[in-house]
């Protein structure tokens, strides 16, 4: 196998980044160019994360530090940062890792970090695995690296036909994924919300990015995190890689099989320097931040998420999960007003009924999804563009994103618009609602079925007229004519694509909501 890793290029084609690096870098030893540019801003000996910790470390028994994470470049170097400085673990789970330049750099991180000693454990997904099974293995021969498959049989080491088996035979069984996503340092230190592994995530990508947005939690919430990672990691659903693909176990390799990655990785051509100097001064930039007060310290923060396997399957393809009840309570509880942000918006006749309960007591409710123009998933669009009016006629009122939204300028990566000359388009992916102007909730939800009742979900219910307000300064931005069109009973922007897409989303009303 052979992959031609160019920066420039978007990869559609997901999967786990760790998994494919092996064979590509391998083969192009001879096209990588050796740089000292590592040596130059590699970590710094006398940082480590407890130091950088020690004076918020009282806080952080009795309370949990809260900061949201608005910009992909930030929580790309967020998270490059503390793999840089871990000192015993790292925990990933994630349901999208990606083959692109994002990903080939977080798998260089991670690696790093396993030689110094740090435990990893990373738990994907089984349905965007999509590698060779001598990649998987490679990665996984670490001796401080264990890789973990989620809900396993529908993709990995599986041919076409046994996939489609596993869905025509247990077809309830085979949509259940695991969409939690998290990231998890030292055990104190938690990144979780919107965003996968990928460039298009994190403001990186040539062609089309996402709007996103993650929270950062330090300190007491963060025991909740841990405790849910650990039922996913013990979970009869969550099997050792090396259980799954036997026939490498005995595999021998060779003690220099990371040294190509770590040579692409440290090529100034594919990982900018803006952003590895950024890496290199984030602990005064983490100082800054604690000392502006926009890390704001709660006594009231939840983290939220659900159980492997998500409910006990009596009511087929239904049967909700522990996120999906803590969202229908805020609903229900709303007195005035109800802000979200979803990709998606496929409603049941219950979420439809709900938001029409809360209209009729009073609360407004907006909500932002894609517009057909910016979305990346012309199915959901189709359910969604089904019930549109039904949900209109609710009294709700809906934004649909621009893809040429005037925020890309101020949410894009800086590195990225010096490069091009041309503007990416932005499709909307970040989980967010608030409540009242006071509860804000940040996670891997959507609003759709699939998270209510098929996918495990985790969210962060956050108790703060402060984060609330600084979410919703960016929610409002957003809602405006330059960044969103307001749809109608009168007017919708499906016009606003070709005639191929419009034909193209109509074809996919087949397909049933509830799998969506």
């Amino acid at each position: 196998m052979t992959i031609k890793i160019i920066p420039t290029l978007k990869f559609k084609k997901y999967c786990l980044a760790v998994l494919i690096i092996f064979s590509a870098c391998a083969k192009k030893k001879d096209t990588v160019q050796k740089t000292d540019f590592c040596s130059q801003i590699h970590r710094n000996n006398d940082v480590t994360l407890s130091n950088e910790l020690e004076d918020v470390s009282e806080l952080m028994k009795t309370k949990t530090g809260v900061y949201v994470l608005e910009d992909g470049s930030g929580s790309m170097v967020a998270r490059a940062w503390l793999s840089e400085y871990a000192e015993k673990t790292i925990d990933i789970q994630y349901f999208i890792f990606s083959t692109d330049n994002v990903g080939l750099i977080a798998c260089d991180y991670l690696i790093r970090a396993a030689d110094r000693g740090v435990k990893v454990r990373i738990i994907v997904d089984d349905i965007m695995v999509d590698a060779d099974i001598e990649d998987l293995l490679t990665f996984s021969s670490h001796e401080n690296i264990t890789i973990k498959i989620y809900n396993p049989g529908v993709n990995l080491g599986k041919n076409l036909f046994k996939k489609i088996a596993k869905f025509a035979t247990d077809f309830r069984t085979a949509n259940q994924r695991m969409h939690n996503k998290a990231f998890i340092v030292d055990g104190k230190v938690v990144i979780t919300g919107g965003r996968n592994i990928a460039d298009e995530y994190f403001d990186y990508d040539h062609e089309y990015n996402f709007r996103d947005r993650d929270i950062l939690l330090l300190g007491k919430e963060s025991e909740q995190v841990n405790k849910s990672f650990d039922e996913f990691w013990d979970s009869s659903l969550s099997k050792d890689v090396t259980t799954i693909i036997k026939e490498g176990s005995k595999t021998t390799y060779p003690e220099n099989r990371f040294n190509n990655l770590h040579e692409y990785a440290c090529n100034p051509e594919n990982f900018w320097p803006q952003v590895r100097k950024r890496i290199e001064n984030l602990p005064a930039t983490f100082k800054a931040i604690k000392n502006s007060g926009e890390l704001v310290w709660l006594d009231d923060v939840e983290f939220i998420s659900d159980v492997p396997g998500k409910n006990d399957g009596k009511n087929g393809l239904g049967g909700g999960g522990i996120s999906t009840s803590a969202l229908i309570n805020l609903v229900k509880n709303a007195k005035s007003s109800i802000e979200i942000q979803t990709p998606y918006l496929i409603t049941s006749e219950l979420s439809q009924n709900l938001f029409k309960e809360a209209v009729q007591r009073g609360v407004k409710i907006r909500i932002l999804t894609n517009s057909l123009s910016s979305t990346d998933n012309v199915e959901a669009f189709s359910s969604y563009q089904t019930d549109r009016e039904k949900l209109l006629k609710t009294g709700i009122k809906i934004y649909e994103f621009r893809p040429d939204a005037a925020e890309r300028m101020k949410i894009i990566t800086g590195e990225l618009q010096e490069t091009l000359d041309h503007i990416p388009i932005f499709g909307l992916h970040a989980k967010t609602m608030v409540v009242d102007n006071k509860t804000t909730v940040i996670g891997t939800f959507n609003l759709d079925p699939r998270s209510a009742n098929l996918n495990t979900e985790c969210i962060v219910i956050v108790h703060s007229d402060k984060i609330s307000s600084s979410v919703l300064k960016g929610m409002e931005e957003e809602f405006k004519p330059e960044n969103s069109w307001e749809t109608t009973l009168d007017f919708n922007p499906d016009s606003e694509v070709s005639k191929y897409k419009r034909i193209k989303t109509w074809t996919r009303k087949i397909i049933p909501k509830e799998i969506l």
